[in-house]
């Protein structure tokens, strides 16, 4: 007997009832397992998946509560569908070139009556009780005259939400060349009036009646943007012609240029006839001076008591001024006058300059105890403190161009003597064939250097003694030797011993490395100490460095 589908409609369940009935209990299983395997299988890939209506594959690893249809779904194998949208439920909307028609001429001219119109005027989008017209004595209908026009009915238009709100909806594109029509209306007018306005200037000029300053409010002066809208005239950064003010001199050491402010306060070639002269020049020139004397000389007098002011009063200043100026003058020429008549001397008032006689100036410089300049009108050139390409002793390089075996020396001559005198090609080729002290013997020297005036003294005196102290002291360099070799070689073997242990921790290293993350053993009893000198070496021996070029080829 054939095993119940699933997603059966009640109908059937009741009508296939008996067959249930028969061996419900061994039948249920043994669909529920067979159905359980072929899930699995499908799951792991050995089994074909299953196919909907369309002849799709279902995926089956899709929850059963999405892949099972409802039993008032009506269907009988397997399927999807109940999850995509409902074609008979969606909602048609209107389209994006579909919209509300504007302009439309509907003034067609009917003479006939026509079946279904209105009786009342003759048009046939309403009936006669829907008419807006003055009811007729004689309609339409009857009378067949004055048939009025059909009125234009628009569609009724579906839209989404967001065609509710597209801002563009409806738009015709071929309304934008009327804008296109009128710009270029516009530049030819301009055009054209351009035109005639150089044939009038070429007029005036063969006449000979040019007027420069009647037009100069209507010249376009270059670098300015004039807007007639708001009246006022925007001054650009600079005219593309003119040079800009850091490339007139490119010394470093010459006018600063502050680039924040585009400003350079000083002239940039002072010994040039440059039309630049820098921003103080600008600053300082012209109505600046006066205006600035003549504030000076305004808060003067108002210490003094005169009641006068700048603003205020412009006018009364400026006779004050003038009036003071004069004054002054004619007191300073009066007092100049009685000296000189009283003590003499007025040949001398006609005496060059002092600058050209003594070949000296007044102008004040103030140095610092460095003999920097701090005051004054010359450029402080900034230099070094320190003494720069100075050689001593015939030397043609400093102390220190030159390296070699661990010792500075001089590139000239490979002399390793600090302050001694240069030999040239000689001294090079002396000094390369000379190999470098080594520490010993200068420790040997200073040993032997070690003895004191008192055994001097006593080897100059007694031979025999003197050997006996040779020979001691022999003895002792010989101890001294022994315990440094000894030294020397437990050193060696420290430092072995420390190179065989840095490399066992860099193989277990690499070999916790390899080893997973959450495998790797955790050594909670390790005790960190401050490492040996001997430990430090061999760290620096075996340490790999990734920056050095020869590092593969090691």
């Amino acid at each position: 007997m054939a095993s119940a589908p699933q997603n059966l409609p009640v109908s059937e369940i009741l009508k296939s009832k008996a067959e249930f009935e028969d061996e419900p209990k061994k039948k249920s299983r043994e669909d529920w397992r067979k159905a359980k395997e072929l899930e699995e299988a499908r799951k792991a890939g050995t089994a074909p998946a299953a196919v909907d209506e369309e002849g799709k594959d279902i995926n089956p690893h899709i929850p059963q509560y999405i892949s099972s249809a409802p039993w008032y779904y009506g269907t009988s194998g397997p399927t999807l569908k109940h999850q995509r949208p409902q074609e008979e439920k969606q909602k048609q909307f209107s389209k994006i070139d579909e919209w509300y028609s504007r302009g439309v001429d509907n003034s067609k001219i009917v003479t006939k009556y026509r079946k279904g119109a209105c009786e009342n005027c003759g048009a046939l989008t309403h009936i006669r009780r829907d008419c807006m017209e003055r009811p007729r004595k004689v309609g339409a209908k009857y009378s067949g005259a004055n048939i009025a026009a059909d009125e234009f009915v628009q569609k009724n238009l579906a839209l989404s939400f967001d065609g509710k709100r597209d801002r563009w909806s409806g738009y015709d594109p071929s309304e934008h060349k009327a804008v296109i029509e009128e710009f270029q209306k516009v530049e030819e007018a301009k055009r054209q009036l351009k035109a005639d306005k150089l044939d009038a200037n070429e007029d005036s000029e063969e006449e000979g009646e040019k007027d420069e300053d009647k037009y100069v409010d209507e010249v376009d002066m270059p670098g300015t943007k004039v807007d007639s809208k708001q009246r006022i005239t925007v001054r650009n950064l600079r005219i593309r012609e003119d040079t800009a003010k850091y490339l007139r001199n490119l010394d470093p050491n010459s006018a600063y240029y502050d680039p924040k402010t585009r400003s350079m306060r000083e002239n940039p070639n002072p010994s040039k006839d440059d039309p630049y002269s820098g921003e103080n020049f600008v600053r300082f020139t012209g109505d600046t001076t006066k205006h600035l004397n003549a504030q000076l000389f305004a808060w003067d007098a108002y210490e003094k008591g005169v009641d006068v002011h700048l603003l205020a009063e412009p006018t009364k200043l400026e006779l004050l001024q003038k009036e003071y100026e004069q004054k002054k003058e004619q007191f300073k020429g009066k007092i100049q006058n009685n000296i000189l008549e009283k003590y003499g001397g007025e040949e001398h008032l006609d005496a060059p300059p002092k600058t050209l006689l003594l070949a000296q100036t007044e102008d004040y410089v103030e140095y610092s105890r460095s003999g920097k300049i701090v005051k004054g009108q010359e450029k402080e050139i900034i230099k070094s403190k320190y003494e720069e390409d100075v050689y001593i002793n015939n030397h043609t390089s400093v102390w220190g161009s030159f390296w070699k075996g661990g010792h500075w020396g001089y590139k000239c001559c490979h002399s390793f003597i600090k302050n001694s005198y240069c030999l040239g090609e000689n001294g090079k080729n002396k000094n390369s064939t000379e190999s470098i002290p080594l520490v010993e013997e200068s420790t040997k020297d200073e040993e032997e250097k070690e003895e004191s005036p008192e055994e001097k003294e006593a080897s100059s005196s007694n031979e025999e003694d003197s050997k006996l102290k040779k020979e001691k002291r022999k003895k002792k360099k010989d101890k001294k030797k022994k315990q440094k070799e000894k030294k020397q070689n437990k050193k060696k073997d420290l430092l072995k011993e420390a190179v065989k242990a840095e490399e066992q921790s860099q193989e277990n290293a690499d070999r916790l490395l390899a080893i997973d993350e959450r495998k790797r053993p955790y050594n909670s009893m390790f005790e960190a100490k401050k490492p040996t000198e001997e430990e430090i070496e061999a760290y620096y021996l075996k340490r790999r460095r990734e920056e050095d070029p020869m590092n593969q080829f090691m």
